[in-house]
């Protein structure tokens, strides 16, 4: 099954994608939460009949009408890893690393599939990366690795904005991952059941319509249940919670010359089986 947070003009609402529409899940299903993260929770409970729904109602709204938002708006936590595709270790001069590299990035970041994102008056570079996002469902602590997937609840693309200026500038990543606009996700999350492997996905990035990045899950050094069992040996994981898995090689800071987004530029992202999520830069207010 495929979920979408959408405004049609009223605020926030959830929705099944069907086709190219959505079916209101506050009319479908009355007795569901309003919201993404509330959905997931009781998802156990709800999904007989979101599962009718989708066989039986008619969409509420065309996709091409309404806006979407983040599938989950403001996650509880957005938890992101560095160095996680070899290409991108090589292109980026550093080690493979030996445990598994962590940053957040803010909540506050969260953007829809569709939204502008901000370049900043502070950076001079903004770059791109493609990125496969896990949605924690279940979630837990110290989950074990063959557990892993039994707390994922589903999967969408995302984009890992990055001020590489701002990235650089510390040993600590935060502040240059963090800027408004700079955590794209969407257009939906694809429930695990219909994903299936998610370490099977092709997963590209184009700007302007060239290719940047083209690779596949396969190549992930930390694969993502490896990545949520060790998550979870830190911190409790959540429903909603938001699990960027790495990028691959071919980011614009590690093209000769380097090529730093510019106001105007479209920057697109691609998985397999999840769809695509698509953006225009433009200067920030």
């Amino acid at each position: 099954m495929k979920l979408a947070t959408y405004d049609a003009g009223q605020g926030a609402r959830i929705a099944i994608v069907k086709d190219d529409g959505l079916i209101d899940i506050g009319r479908a299903v009355p007795e569901a939460p309003a919201t993404m993260i509330g959905l997931i929770a009781a998802w156990d409970h709800l999904a007989p009949a979101l599962k009718r729904a989708a066989a039986e109602a008619k969409a509420d709204h065309r996709i091409a009408d309404v806006r979407l938002l983040p599938p989950v708006p403001r996650p509880g936590k957005i938890m992101a890893i560095g160095l996680n595709y070899a290409d991108h270790i090589a292109e980026s001069g550093q080690k493979t690393p030996e445990h598994q590299l962590w940053f957040s990035k803010m909540p506050s970041s969260a953007n829809g599939a569709r939204d502008p994102i901000q370049i900043p008056a502070a950076t001079n570079f903004v770059d791109y990366e493609a990125e496969l996002v896990a949605i924690i469902g279940k979630g837990g602590r110290n989950i074990a690795k063959d557990g892993a997937a039994a707390a994922i609840f589903g999967y969408c693309c995302g984009n890992d904005v990055t001020a590489r200026d701002w990235q650089w500038r510390t040993p600590q990543w935060v502040l240059g991952k963090s800027f408004d606009t700079h955590a794209p996700m969407g257009p939906w999350i694809v429930t695990a059941d219909e994903v299936g492997d998610p370490h099977a996905l092709g997963i590209r990035c184009l700007v302007n319509g060239e290719t940047r990045q083209n690779s596949n899950t396969g190549h992930l050094v930390f694969n993502v249940f490896d990545q949520v069992a060790h998550l979870s040996l830190a911190m409790t994981l959540e429903p909603g919670d938001a699990i960027f898995t790495g990028t691959p090689g071919g980011v614009g800071m590690a093209m000769k010359p380097a090529a730093p987004l510019k106001a105007g530029d479209v920057v697109r992202v691609e998985i397999d089986k999840l769809g695509a999520i698509e953006a225009r830069m433009v200067a920030a207010p």
